[in-house]
């Protein structure tokens, strides 16, 4: 009789693995997927600067499954045992791959390439490892070109987990527990130390921005880290625009006046007409330009010399020229913006924010703040888990990190 888990291979793990709660992660991970393991050796590090070590056999009924239960292993930082070379073929064709190529996570990632270790640039989810002489890095299908080397297979890949810090003790913040209990002012007191301390180190903060900025009166405050250089990058929709433009120009946004809270008649065509008006003009910077568009997030954004991003959607009004349609190319512009981000704010808009997080790497801290849990909780299990999740309105965020920051 056939042993139930007789096809096996031998993995292992570094770090902080307890904090962490990869080691349960490790485990739970092959009796979810129907292994079975066998520790076969396990150190623990006794000092923040010392790593825990883990050897592991691990089990599976069918080649296969066990394939499948060590890629599964190698998204939670497990590497096979054995460290040979990574297994390199030849694109056949532009856009197109080997069938066993390996697909990314967000993780920092090495390959094994002539006998050394090469970390691989550019790193992000859902991408293929190409590798050019003594260097590798990540590629969309879309950017393979025929004659490309292309990691494929598990061996000589090598997958390195965020670690929990053990000497910051802020980090239960940096964790991608959700919550609307959460007292916001402690919450944006330390995003806003985020924020300072990114900019102390000279890394660029972009925010992800959907309308809901200006239908929830979170314009004015925003417009404000704008003007004290809190705002490096904007990526938006072309909703974003149109509905600030909108607000400058009637007053209202999505047709209720402001001030009233009440719907004006009529008031359903203004984003129309403020379309039309950008438009005209030329776009938002000829409209600046020429005192078409005087107030709003647009306005500070030309101002500021700031670059904005907006990408179309099937939703879109118009859309405003600015807005880019060709979704490619508005994919690569958000990745190009994205290239040296040191923090990312998602502001209430769930598809630019998901989009967003599959850019970047897993090192790159990401804060999420929506009214809907469940769009903080989707940015999250979408494989960003570095996202810190925010519940609340908005509005009232923006109001509280612009009396946090000079």
């Amino acid at each position: 009789m056939q042993d139930a888990h007789s096809h096996s291979a031998v993995v292992g793990a570094e770090g902080h693995l307890i904090d962490s709660n990869i080691l349960n992660a490790i485990f739970d991970t092959v009796i979810e997927r129907g292994g079975a393991f066998e520790v076969l050796n396990f150190s623990i590090g006794r000092t923040n600067d010392e790593f825990s070590r883990i050897s592991l056999k691990v089990s599976a009924p069918s080649a296969a499954a066990l394939r499948r239960l060590v890629e599964d292993l190698m998204q939670i930082g497990c590497s096979p045992a054995r460290e040979n070379d990574a297994l390199q073929r030849t694109a056949d064709r532009d856009g197109s791959v080997p069938d066993d190529f390996y697909s990314t996570t967000n993780l920092r990632t090495h390959v094994r390439v002539r006998g050394e270790w090469v970390e691989v640039e550019r790193q992000r989810m859902d991408a293929v490892v190409v590798v050019d002489g003594e260097r590798a890095s990540c590629r969309k299908l879309r950017e393979v070109r025929t004659g490309d080397q292309v990691v494929c297979g598990l061996e000589g890949i090598r997958v390195t987990p965020e670690f929990r810090e053990r000497d910051r003790a802020d980090f239960a913040f940096m964790s991608n527990e959700i919550s609307s209990e959460r007292r916001v002012e402690a919450s944006v007191g330390r995003i806003a130390a985020l924020m300072r301390e990114t900019r102390a180190a000279g890394r660029r903060i972009v925010f992800v921005a959907g309308p809901v900025v200006v239908h929830t009166g979170g314009a004015s405050y925003f417009c404000e880290l704008i003007r004290r250089g809190w705002v490096d990058v904007l990526l938006a929709g072309n909703a974003l625009a149109v509905h600030d433009a909108e607000l400058a120009l009637f007053g209202t946004s999505l047709g209720v006046d402001f001030e009233a809270g009440m719907p004006v008649q009529g008031g359903h065509r203004h984003h129309m007409r403020a379309i039309n008006a950008i438009n005209r003009a030329g776009g938002l910077r000829p409209a600046v330009e020429a005192g078409v568009l005087t107030a709003g997030v647009m306005v500070e954004c030309v101002k500021a010399g700031i670059e904005v991003v907006l990408a179309g959607s099937i939703r879109d009004d118009g859309p405003i020229v600015d807005t880019i349609t060709d979704i490619v190319t508005a994919q690569d512009r958000y990745a190009e913006a994205l290239a040296s981000a040191g923090l990312v704010i998602v502001l209430s808009t769930m598809l630019h924010g998901i989009g967003v997080g599959n850019m970047l790497p897993a090192w790159t801290p990401v804060v999420c703040v929506d009214i809907n849990p469940a769009v903080v909780t989707k940015l999250a299990d979408r494989g960003s888990s570095q996202t810190i999740g925010l519940v609340t309105d908005v509005g009232l965020f923006l109001h509280q990190l612009a009396k946090r920051l000079p």
